[in-house]
């Protein structure tokens, strides 16, 4: 009874310190990276407000940055940890899964798919030039494939290997999905906007 009791203390307390351990060696990361550059939390606060104010592409990275921040904490960071990461490898599908022998409905789909929609517009937005630098169609839904489909596999490797989560094939298809619909909202965007600009110009 006494052992059985000490190794459920010991499991709860190994948990409750592993969960947060990404999240708190990302700000720990930060905070030593701040102290370590400037001479106080007082000026990297003015410095960075400063930034933010009169930099646009420091402004588009804050906003690329915390958003993948976003996905990560989602995904890893505020995960439980699974026995058997595994266990579903095939996933969901539909809007419709079994659970307990009954079909219910479930959003996951929906929820991986829109996950990656904004990632890859902010992505092109922020780094257009050094990821695409001509804005062609094939080129831009290509590059949000490739660098999508490598950020979530990158995700499932990690869900895998740290066991928070499960591996599932449908993760990795929506997810890359996400990012070929991102990248040619991008594309409609930038075209809608190169052409606007044209008319200006000519209207002037």
């Amino acid at each position: 009874m006494v052992m059985e009791i000490l190794r459920n203390v010991i499991a709860n307390i190994l948990t409750a310190l592993y969960q947060p351990f990404w999240f708190g060696l990302i700000l720990s990361v930060l905070f030593m990276f701040v102290w370590k550059n400037y001479s106080s939390v007082k000026e990297a606060i003015n410095n960075w407000n400063k930034w933010f104010r009169s930099d646009l592409r420091f402004r588009r990275m804050f906003l690329t940055v915390f958003y993948s921040v976003m996905i990560l904490f989602r995904t890893l960071l505020n995960r439980s940890i699974w026995t058997n990461p595994v266990s579903d490898v095939i996933g969901v599908w539909g809007l419709h899964k079994l659970s307990n022998g009954e079909k219910v409905l479930t959003t996951e789909v929906l929820e991986n798919l829109a996950l990656f929609i904004p990632f890859t517009i902010l992505l092109l937005w922020t780094y257009k030039e050094k990821i695409i630098g001509d804005v062609k169609l094939g080129r831009v839904l290509w590059q949000s494939v490739k660098i999508v489909l490598l950020f979530s596999l990158s995700i499932e490797m990690l869900q895998l290997f740290l066991r928070l989560g499960t591996w599932q094939l449908s993760d990795l298809f929506y997810n890359t999905l996400g990012g070929f619909i991102g990248g040619l909202i991008y594309w409609i965007g930038y075209k809608a906007k190169h052409r606007s600009d044209h008319i200006d110009k000519d209207a002037t």
